[in-house]
């Protein structure tokens, strides 16, 4: 009998909250439940599943709810990293219960659990001096100002909407993560395992799990979880159905076949956004390298549409 294909599914940051939304919590089911309708398809080509997720809108909504609870009640603040598992918890439990009702309504029968994950890193990552995972709402110059100056918070400019701020935090790169075996052995029998981008940990001297004050980058952490869980696919589902060659310039190009070497000189010659494109490029050229068969960068609602998506492999014939 034939192995069925293990695949990681990131949901970008559309899958659960918009640009134009506040974010209440009648949104963010609504978008989720709208995009785990496009991975049915996944479901009845049975595939196993596992289901990743960022969370840094949530993030910083809980870090600007957090500031408020301490200056008008007294309250302790909580660390960066309790504030990421907050948001796991919450993101995980509406993707679980949406998917469980989902597959109840297709009438398909899968076990769904939803994961807290311990992403390690270094503690001495050069990436913990330089913040640069956008974290929270856009804001405007002013109080993005204003907000820096109370708090000493660090915003740089969103590249998404013109003349917006957002607020930025650390965001070291992920190594390994916990119960990784725990997950592969769930998803490869069947089960749907729902496992966050991330709560940052480092192992101190004595090989103890520790604390870190950082935001991980949902597609890198994808890109890690594939290839230790060796799953064959890796889907990066975002707002755009394609990979671009000059985003929005007169000179824009599908690229919807990829090897390895022609990413690799793409990203080289900066053809991808830093801000936006090129973090996804290097999570599917990571999951590649570590022996992935495919990496696909699409929009959801064109995932069962063979002909959209941008896929990478390592070579083409």
């Amino acid at each position: 009998m034939e192995e069925k294909k293990l695949a990681v599914i990131a949901l970008g940051g559309n899958a659960i909250l918009r640009g134009n939304q506040k974010g209440t919590v009648e949104e963010q089911n609504q978008n989720i439940r709208e995009t785990l309708e496009n991975l049915i398809y996944l479901v009845r080509e049975g595939y196993n599943l596992i289901i990743t997720h960022g969370n840094g809108p949530q993030v910083g909504n809980i870090l600007m709810s957090d500031d408020a609870g301490v200056k008008m009640y007294g309250l302790p603040p909580m660390t960066l990293d309790m504030c990421v598992a907050y948001s796991q918890g919450e993101i995980g439990y509406m993707i679980e219960r949406n998917l469980r009702n989902i597959l109840r309504e297709h009438g398909l029968t899968r076990h769904v659990v939803s994961m807290i994950s311990q992403v390690v890193v270094d503690e001495h990552d050069p990436a913990l001096q330089n913040p640069t995972k956008r974290v929270g709402r856009i804001y405007t110059r002013e109080e993005a100002d204003k907000l820096a100056a109370e708090h000493g918070w660090i915003f740089k400019e969103e590249i998404k909407v013109e003349g917006g701020w957002r607020r930025v935090v650390p965001s070291p790169a992920p190594i390994d993560f916990k119960n990784a075996a725990l997950v592969e052995r769930m998803a490869r029998s069947g089960s749907i395992v729902i496992t966050g981008g991330g709560i940052p940990v480092y192992v101190d001297g004595e090989g103890m799990l520790q604390p870190l004050e950082g935001v991980i980058d949902k597609d890198l952490a994808s890109a890690m979880i594939g290839a230790r869980v060796k799953a064959d696919e890796l889907y990066i589902l975002t707002d755009v159905p394609y990979i671009y060659k000059d985003f929005r310039k007169p000179t824009q190009e599908v690229l919807e076949f990829l090897d390895y070497a022609d990413t690799m000189k793409y990203l080289e010659a900066g053809t991808f956004g830093e801000g936006s494109m090129a973090p996804k490029i290097r999570a599917c050229l990571s999951f590649v390298e570590k022996g992935g068969q495919k990496a696909v960068i699409t929009e959801a609602t064109k995932l069962e549409d063979r002909r959209y998506g941008s896929k990478i492999t390592m070579h083409y014939d």
